[in-house]
């Protein structure tokens, strides 16, 4: 059985992996995105607008385990008594 209580990045490099991602990364789909659109030549508006829809909701599947509770507390982090 996979043990799936504990995720294989820890809190902080999955911290520092998404804002790589959202930083760099996303700006470099972007525009290989555009890139490749232009040059397979000027689509139709609604196919355009299409493709760009579903480009920019597919990158964040395989990307879904880095961003996952990246806005929560840290897990690991000691508990502060009060």
């Amino acid at each position: 059985m996979a043990d799936t209580s504990k995720p294989k990045l820890s809190y902080r490099a999955r911290r520092r992996w998404s804002l790589i991602i959202l930083i760099v990364g996303i700006p470099l789909y972007i525009m290989a995105a555009v890139t490749v659109l232009n040059l397979l030549g000027r689509p139709p508006i609604w196919i355009e607008l299409l493709v760009y829809v579903v480009l920019g909701v597919v990158w964040a599947f395989p990307l879904k385990a880095v961003f996952k509770g990246i806005g929560q507390v840290d897990p690991d982090a000691p508990i502060d008594p009060e």
